[in-house]
């Protein structure tokens, strides 16, 4: 009888090992894979281009004196990009000046005689007469010294003109003068960029009917010197087809905008299917096959090998993965 109790205790703490051994396991921290909807991208080519290109203009007719910028430097509305100038106006700057000092005298003169003759009208001294002549004289000298200052700074004027002004903020990316060329009135000086930028895409016209303004792009950020992909959107689509292709402007924050022109390679949207995406950091690979730690409550974790597609970064998931087989929607993954 005592035996026969020891082992049906021995068999019932036995059957509690197995139960907890083969027990289900608490669900440990994973990542779920799910199938989502994601743009069927095509690779296209941009290049760094200006919103609006502002040629900077001369005024006046003259010769390049001196040129302050050159190409690539940076420039504020308003500032002085070049002086202009004729050497007639400095000739006639100094002529009106010398007139302007001799007119003062006539003037000083004018009023001298004027204040006397006032003085002797009241006296009694002169007729009224030569009192209303010194009048005439003073009045006479004012008006000319006015007319001689008025001319003065018209010349003064024209030579204000012959600065070149940058006519917007940006960066300069072309001048075609130098300090000595002869310029006529209206004639460039230098091509400003505004500082808005963008990026000019060509896409081919089979892919155009995808396209709509408010569509996202993706660029690598190297090529633009950024770090890590890069995202913006379709802003504006240019309604006619160029030689087979169909141009559209995208703006992309922190743009760069030193290489206007540069060409750098955006991949667009032309559809939508479906796929699973998941974190890279969770693909391993070891002797040239991939795998994916999978947790399940039955058998716990396992190592399944996956078949890898191309990288697929998103806003959400910046290293994501596309996962073309191996993989199903549930499933739970480890960290390696």
């Amino acid at each position: 009888m005592w035996h026969w109790l020891t082992g049906f205790l021995a068999y019932l703490g036995l059957a509690a090992h197995l139960a907890a051994h083969y027990a289900p396991q608490p669900s440990p921290s994973s990542y779920v894979v799910h199938q989502t909807q994601i743009a069927d991208e095509k690779s296209v080519f941009a290049t760094i281009q200006s919103a609006y290109v502002v040629p900077a203009r001369v005024r006046t007719g003259g010769t390049i004196l001196e040129l302050k910028v050159r190409q690539g430097d940076h420039v504020s509305q308003g500032q002085v990009i070049a002086l202009a100038g004729d050497q007639k106006l400095s000739l006639e700057a100094g002529s009106y000046e010398a007139q302007v000092q001799a007119a003062q005298a006539q003037l000083a003169q004018a009023k001298v005689e004027y204040d006397r003759a006032q003085r002797l009208i009241a006296a009694g001294a002169i007729s009224k007469n030569a009192a209303d002549q010194a009048r005439t004289a003073y009045n006479v000298a004012r008006s000319n010294l006015k007319s001689i200052v008025a001319q003065r700074s018209v010349v003064q004027e024209q030579q204000f003109q012959g600065r070149v002004l940058a006519p917007t903020s940006g960066r300069v990316i072309a001048v075609p003068v130098t300090a000595g060329t002869v310029v006529m009135p209206g004639d460039v000086v230098a091509t400003v960029a505004e500082q808005d930028f963008v990026l000019r895409l060509e896409i081919p016209e089979r892919h155009a009917r995808y396209l709509h303004v408010g569509d996202p792009v993706r660029l690598d950020g190297a090529d633009v010197g950024l770090k890590g992909p890069q995202y913006g959107k379709i802003k504006l689509i240019y309604p006619q087809v160029d030689n087979g292709h169909v141009v559209a402007d995208a703006t992309v924050a922190g743009l760069a905008d030193y290489f206007v022109g540069e060409r750098v390679r955006v991949w667009v949207s032309a559809g939508e299917r479906s796929a699973i995406v998941v974190p890279e950091n969770l693909i391993t690979t070891r002797f040239g096959i991939d795998y994916a730690r999978v947790w399940t409550r039955a058998s716990g974790t396992m190592d399944v090998p996956v078949q890898r597609g191309q990288e697929w970064p998103t806003p959400k998931l910046r290293d994501g993965l596309e996962i073309l087989s191996g993989l199903k929607p549930g499933d739970r993954l480890l960290k390696p």
